[in-house]
């Protein structure tokens, strides 16, 4: 399966040939994409193409000569209102303003691929820029269960809120240790070591026993005593360790979230992400799908039945639930349709070329949801695309099936 190379400033190179560009009207978006494909069909006939380079980024798209020397275009990715193709005829295209263009007009260009799967996997690369740039712009929608919430606080040996150097005489707690920490050994302790004897008379054990102790050897001679857990050279030694290991933790979670946030994947696993809209919210997928193009769908687990996956389409009576049902052949079965597949990737592709019972076929193209058609990005205005119909679905169950 191919892979995407990618550089350590997250770009991905790909080469193509460059057929040109054409006009688009800003219109209603269902009627955008219809003028799109009719025009795509004519540029299938164009002789005259340039080699170039194809530069994606969650920054945007650049495009240089065929020796990566030249810059001949740069789009920043908020100016990409959308991406599509057509595998049928190798091509891949993108919707954007010029840049440096103050006014209204879109344009679309058009690229060739070297075959129907290279089309393809270029316009995966630039939907999942739109995903990627949008969980970056919006993080409170990312899901929870993806990546994991960094803590806000540094660990604290009981988190009660009182430290543990002095401690009440009433509501005592067991101590949450006993014994030595993970990892550690144990070490011969020296008769002559002066924090040997008072380690030892505070072994871990129950508290009121601790306390019943000290006062019948008369070591506890105020109204509050050291912690019954640790002396203070163990504590300082302890907290010390927590905080090494959940510095530890918070670069794992660190190093996920960037792995996560990655255009270097294969082509599979690329496919996948933007199918699932990887690492965005369930809810937050469902809005942002009613205000996708036509036929845009999302894989995910079924809002009713549990372990079982469905297909949520946008058809123009709004978004419609099928569930994928798995026959007792192990092939993959979308309701109310008949035909079998032996993977999700090929039911999903045979429907973007095949109607069948569908009200209409599954879409290539997927808009930017951070869209701007202002080009002062201080102002920070975000067209909405318009579409005719908008249905929002609540769902709270996690991606687990895929």
């Amino acid at each position: 399966m191919e892979e995407a190379p990618v550089r350590e400033d997250g770009t991905v190179t790909r080469s193509a040939e460059y057929v040109g560009s054409f006009p688009v009207e800003d219109c209603c978006l269902d009627d955008q994409i219809k003028q799109l494909h009719t025009q795509l069909k004519s540029f299938n006939a164009w002789k005259k193409r340039r080699p170039v380079s194809l530069k994606f980024s969650i920054k945007g798209v650049k495009l240089y000569d065929e020796d990566e020397t030249t810059l001949l275009m740069a789009h920043a990715l908020r100016r990409v209102s959308l991406s599509t193709a057509r595998p049928v005829h190798a091509q891949f295209a993108f919707v954007s303003h010029n840049p440096g263009s103050v006014d209204a007009q879109l344009y679309c260009h058009v690229f060739k691929a070297r075959h129907a799967r290279a089309a393809q996997f270029l316009n995966l690369l630039l939907c999942r820029c739109f995903q990627l740039s949008y969980l970056e712009k919006h993080p409170e929608e990312a899901q929870e269960d993806s990546v994991g919430s960094l803590p806000h606080r540094k660990p604290s040996l009981l988190n009660h809120g009182f430290p543990l150097s002095v401690s009440a005489l009433v509501s005592f707690r067991r101590a949450p240790f006993r014994g030595l920490l993970p990892g550690t050994k144990k070490k011969q302790k020296s008769p002559d070591d002066p924090h040997s004897s008072q380690d030892e008379f505070f072994p871990t054990s129950s508290p009121s026993l601790v306390r019943k102790k000290a006062i019948r050897t008369k070591a506890l001679r105020s109204g509050a005593y050291r912690s019954f857990t640790f002396t203070p050279r163990k504590q300082h030694n302890v907290q010390e360790r927590l905080s090494a290991s959940q510095g530890k933790e918070q670069d794992q979670k660190s190093e996920r979230r960037s792995r996560a946030a990655s255009l270097a994947e294969t082509e599979e696993a690329l496919a996948q992400a933007v199918w699932c809209w990887a690492g965005i919210a369930t809810d937050s997928s469902y809005s942002l799908l009613a205000d996708d193009v036509l036929g845009s769908y999302l894989l995910c687990p079924h809002p009713k039945k549990k372990k079982c996956g469905s297909l949520i389409i946008r058809f123009p009576s709004g978004l419609i639930t099928h569930l994928l049902q798995n026959t007792h052949k192990g092939k993959f079965l979308l309701e109310k349709c008949k035909a079998e597949f032996g993977s999700i990737a090929e039911l999903i592709e045979h429907y973007t070329e095949s109607q069948d019972e569908l009200p209409c076929l599954l879409s290539y193209a997927r808009v930017n949801h951070c869209y701007e058609w202002e080009e002062n990005a201080s102002k920070q205005v975000v067209k909405p695309h318009k579409t005719l119909s908008k249905t929002k679905i609540k769902s709270s169950h996690k991606k687990e099936w895929v």
